[in-house]
């Protein structure tokens, strides 16, 4: 990873990732999203409702994986000092964020007709929304660093503690009884059938892509900041 500690090298790199990563995952996103919502059949419990997991599911699953992403890089920056790592951080927060805001309300829409309730004070509910309040935080405390384009060390602290609550959300239908079902895809398998659960890859698959390729906008973005304020500050000196 070092490797890519040098930002020009890194550019280089994030370039045409950013492009391939964007466009790669709406194609999938859309082919995955036509085929569930008109090739795929009705869940034989919850009817059309089902259909959006087809979004739901992935964005959970990438808000989660926003805050692990957090997380990594976070210890990066705390233990080994990677010069990006802090950028990093800070250009996974605000989609992390929206993506977490996005599994909340497509989860209260899909609650509605299968559980008879908008919301439900639960483990897994209630988890996910303490994880969009952590965002919130972390946003903050980017936002108040002094540390132009990265984070602040206790930026990187708080993103690493707020690590916890990626385990209990994760177990917390195991963990609880509630009204949310329980673990639906594991190592061991899935109890979704197959007929609905192939368009899931794709939309799961594309909308990862489409997250990485904002992550390596908003760094680029960052980036490309640091060396314009650099470049004023040297000609203010000279």
């Amino acid at each position: 990873m070092h490797g890519y500690a040098n930002p020009a090298r890194f550019l280089k790199v994030a370039r045409p990732l950013t492009a391939w990563f964007g466009w790669g995952g709406a194609l999938l996103i859309a082919v995955g999203m036509i085929a569930g919502l008109f090739l795929t059949p009705p869940d034989y419990l919850q009817g059309e409702s089902v259909r959006i997991m087809y979004v739901h599911v992935p964005a959970a699953w990438l808000g989660m994986g926003g805050w692990t992403g957090i997380a990594i890089a976070s210890l990066m920056q705390l233990v080994w000092r990677h010069p990006l790592s802090g950028v990093a951080a800070r250009a996974i927060a605000v989609p992390g964020a929206l993506f977490t805001a996005l599994c909340l309300i497509t989860g209260s829409i899909w609650g509605r007709p299968t559980w008879g309730t908008w919301w439900e004070w639960d483990g897994r509910m209630t988890s996910m929304l303490v994880l969009l309040f952590l965002y919130f935080g972390y946003v903050a405390l980017a936002n108040a660093s002094e540390e132009k384009g990265s984070v602040s060390r206790v930026t990187a602290i708080f993103g690493l503690v707020g690590a916890i609550n990626i385990p209990i959300i994760n177990r917390s239908v195991v963990w609880w009884n509630s009204l949310h079902q329980g673990p639906s895809i594991t190592l061991k398998g899935s109890t979704i059938d197959s007929s609905i659960l192939w368009p899931l890859g794709l939309t799961t698959l594309g909308f990862s892509l489409l997250f990485g390729a904002i992550v390596l906008m908003r760094m680029r973005a960052s980036l490309a900041e640091i060396r314009v304020e650099a470049r004023l500050k040297r000609m203010a000196e000279a």
